[in-house]
């Protein structure tokens, strides 16, 4: 099937900066919008930021100006720059893929990274 890896999380000190990168792998006939949706304790699931297969992105309000998501196609890897992090930040961030597998298109999550923001 498809797997998607994530990698970049940590502990940073506000005004901070991270890099998240996820990578998909598996029975990929091709990939369509990628993205990264956080979660927080005690709330619900959030849109970070999205990105087509034709590089068109969509952020949420909370990140904009700060938060940079990329992809390389080649690669099937999406990046999440994050920049001057604050605490509200903290959460873990998800990964997903919207991917065709032969003739059907299915919404693939990753494991999650834990982003902590703190002094």
């Amino acid at each position: 099937q498809v797997q998607l890896v994530e990698s970049g999380g940590g502990l940073v000190q506000p005004g901070g900066s991270l890099r998240l990168s996820c990578a998909a792998s598996g029975s990929i006939f091709s990939i369509y919008a990628m993205g990264w949706y956080r979660q927080a304790p005690g709330k619900q699931r959030e849109l970070v930021a999205a990105i087509t297969n034709g590089g068109m992105t969509n952020y949420a309000d909370s990140v904009k100006g700060r938060f940079t998501l990329s992809r390389d196609n080649a690669k099937n890897t999406v990046y999440l720059q994050m920049n001057s992090l604050k605490p509200e930040d903290t959460a873990v961030y998800y990964c997903n893929a919207d991917v065709q597998t032969q003739l059907v298109v299915n919404r693939y999550w990753g494991q999650g990274t834990q982003v902590t923001v703190s002094s």
